[in-house]
């Protein structure tokens, strides 16, 4: 009796339309709760599990590498602190010379310039993030641009004192590392070295600099090809310190090399200088704005002094501000001498609550070179460097 009073009450409730359609909903609702929570167990094991078995079938291939770095760099850009910036500074290739050690020598200037950069980046102190860079990656905004305006040289003339100065201005965003885009990379495309770049906002400047870029006979056109209204900055010293200073950072990493009077000269009797190597012919600037002058205007060229960016560095970042059309942000307050190192420093670092100077690769002492060797040098250089004074209209006093 029991049971079939159980039967009918069972049917009497699954007769009534409104009870069947709750029932119907609730079972409904059950399962898709049930899948919700089986694949979101499932997905979340997904990606290690995707990940290690890629990592298992292209453990040493190239594409396994790329994804793991892109990760490493995404992570790390993420997570990056500011950190006190040290310069990197990288040497021209180096035409061929005379003998062979001198040739071995400057064939392998490059590499060692390589590890030299390495241990700048990776050593104690480590370069500062680019001004605002978190903050632009973090909500997405700017966008990556060629750059508007590039410091094409010279090689230890203060080029990477000059762009860490820049660095500090907030309308300026610059690529540390030189990119060597208009004479190594070129054949990479400018996609690939538009990527290089950091994203700016409207308003910002992109900028890099590669010293190699003034002695390098295609980088004028190249850079024309890019943009006619590239802004062109030439960071120029004495052609003799600036030699002298060339052979003591090679000298630095190869104590062996052959003397810097031996160097300069094919003839030490006849006192030809040999203007085949490459820290000699560096300095015969009106030679190669020569070629710079055949696809930029001069009013698209500024020559900033080396001397004076140690002697005023506020009144050479004032005449860089203006010629890039922006407001003079950068000025004395942002700058003391360190009388140990023999060159400003920065009193605060973008990034860094400290004062910080370019590392142990500038300021090197150095060596005794004979004064008749120096003499000679200025002989040479002097109608070379009037005729620089003549194309730029203006003396920068080195004789």
């Amino acid at each position: 009796m029991e049971y079939s009073l159980f039967f009918h009450n069972l049917y009497a409730f699954w007769s009534s339309p409104v009870k069947k359609k709750l029932i119907l909903l609730s079972i409904m609702f059950l399962i898709w709760v049930y899948m919700l929570y089986s694949c979101v167990g499932y997905c979340s094991t997904m990606p290690s599990l995707v990940v290690e078995s890629y990592r298992g079938k292209e453990t040493g291939s190239a594409v396994g590498k790329r994804t793991e770095s892109s990760r490493t760099d995404l992570v790390s850009r993420l997570l990056a602190k500011p950190q006190p910036w040290e310069d990197i500074e990288s040497d021209y290739e180096e035409p061929s010379i005379r003998t062979a050690a001198s040739r071995d020598l400057l064939n392998n200037e490059l590499d060692s310039d390589r590890a030299e950069d390495w241990d700048e980046m990776h050593g104690e102190h480590q370069r500062a993030p680019e001004p605002s860079a978190m903050s632009s990656f973090s909500n997405g905004s700017g966008s990556k641009k060629l750059p508007q305006a590039i410091i094409i040289g010279v090689k230890k003339g203060g080029t990477r004192a000059l762009l860490e100065f820049l660095r500090v201005h907030p309308d300026i965003r610059a690529v540390g590392a030189e990119p060597h885009f208009f004479d190594r990379n070129y054949d990479n495309g400018l996609e690939w070295y538009r990527e290089l770049m950091p994203k700016t906002l409207e308003g910002q400047i992109t900028m890099e600099k590669t010293p190699s870029y003034f002695v390098t006979r295609e980088a004028p056109a190249r850079i024309s090809a890019m943009s006619r209204d590239t802004k062109l900055i030439v960071v120029v010293r004495d052609p003799v310190t600036r030699a002298i200073s060339d052979y003591t950072q090679t000298l630095s990493k190869k104590p062996d090399i052959p003397s810097f009077e031996s160097l300069t000269f094919k003839n030490r009797t006849t006192g030809l200088i040999d203007t085949s190597w490459s820290a000699i012919q560096i300095g015969i600037y009106a030679k190669h704005l020569d070629n710079w002058l055949q696809y930029f205007p001069m009013e698209q060229i500024l020559f900033v002094s080396g001397e004076r960016l140690i002697s005023d560095p506020a009144g050479e970042l004032g005449r860089v501000q203006d010629f890039l059309g922006l407001k003079r942000i950068i000025t004395d307050k942002h700058f003391y001498f360190n009388q140990t190192k023999g060159f400003p420093c920065l009193k605060k670092a973008e990034g860094s609550s400290k004062p910080h100077c370019l590392g142990k690769t500038k300021g090197r002492t150095h060596p005794n070179i004979d004064p008749e060797v120096v003499q000679r040098l200025r002989d040479f250089y002097r109608p070379f460097n009037m005729k620089f004074y003549q194309m730029t209209g203006h003396n920068f006093g080195w004789d």
